[in-house]
């Protein structure tokens, strides 16, 4: 008798194959469930062959029809607890190696237009995810957070740190009124000193606006590509991220101890966009605050860690987390 998902567990071997789109902002996510739950990876790139074949991978997964001949992927063998991924262009190839491999399935994001049957669906509140066995929802995107020591505070000194970002879907970076959040931002901490990374995603042009102010500490991502996030998060008694990116935020309200601000983009967010309801419930939560000339002190913090704990210890069998 065929074992329903409820039934099955996440047992030995404590190794998932993680799948890669090639989106950072997918495999992240993938990697972070690893993380939180204390699984070791390993890293797969797959992708359909064609339009055509991903078309029609949507009407045999309805059929229950698994083809490897439709995706290209690396061989694997040996044991895993599950097959991971994140994103349409992965979750046919999904379901196709767990069932070569004998393993789980567990989708990151709703896999919409295919079978809900996955054994775990992990998927964001704000996607309305229906109400089964083998949903587990979160509020926020998945992400694992280790600072790395790549910025160090000075003993006895006081932090703040700018986290500023790029365009988006959703709005674009106004240098003019972003230049004003920074100086009041200032004036309101004169004691603090101020730490500021920029992304892959930030303009020439806001860059160059952010040379204009001085900093302890500034990592420009163009030039110097590296993550100081996590350490900012760690020391800062308050963070202040510009209103782009689910991720940065996601991070932000997960980990440390700063008060969390949003600086919006533009003069006003879209009240239908997904990231708006995002900064709604989090702001509800008291995880942050949207900067409007003055800041809150919100910093309450989700813990998918003990999220996954509480929805999934009926359905699963973890190693603690």
């Amino acid at each position: 008798m065929k074992q329903s998902p409820v039934e099955r567990t996440i047992v030995t071997p404590e190794r998932f194959l993680i799948l890669s789109d090639g989106k950072p902002g997918h495999v992240n996510q993938a990697i972070a469930f690893a993380g939180l739950l204390g699984y070791g990876y390993d890293l797969c790139p797959v992708s359909f062959r064609n339009r055509g074949r991903k078309a029609l991978s949507y009407l045999l997964d309805r059929l229950g029809i698994y083809s490897d001949s439709l995706f290209d992927a690396e061989k694997r063998a040996g044991e895993y607890a599950a097959v991971v991924s994140a994103g349409s262009g992965t979750y046919y190839a999904n379901k196709a190696l767990a069932k070569q491999l004998g393993c789980q399935s567990v989708a990151i994001m709703l896999p919409r237009g295919y079978r809900f049957d996955f054994d775990l669906i992990v998927a964001q509140q704000h996607d309305n995810p229906p109400a089964q066995a083998n949903i587990v929802d979160v509020p926020i995107n998945l992400t694992y957070v280790e600072p790395q020591g790549i910025i160090k505070p000075q003993a006895g000194d006081k932090y703040i740190a700018l986290v500023i970002g790029g365009d988006s879907p959703h709005s674009k970076m106004n240098v003019e009124l972003l230049r004003q959040q920074i100086v009041h931002i200032l004036e309101l901490f004169p004691e603090h000193k101020v730490w500021m990374t920029t992304s892959r995603r930030t303009p020439e042009v806001v860059e160059k606006m952010l040379h204009e102010f001085s900093y302890q500490r500034a990592v420009y991502y163009s030039q110097e590509p590296i993550n100081p996030i996590p350490d900012y998060l760690q020391h800062s008694d308050y963070v202040f991220l510009t209103a782009d990116s689910s991720s940065m935020i996601s991070e932000a309200v997960s980990f440390g101890t700063s008060c969390v601000e949003v600086l919006p983009l533009s003069g006003e967010l879209s009240e239908r966009s997904k990231f708006s309801q995002l900064l709604k419930t989090l702001s509800a939560m008291n995880c942050l605050h949207v900067f409007d000339g003055s800041c809150d002190t919100c910093q309450n913090k989700i813990s998918l860690a003990d999220i996954f704990k509480q929805k999934m210890t009926e359905n699963f069998e973890l190693k603690s987390v």
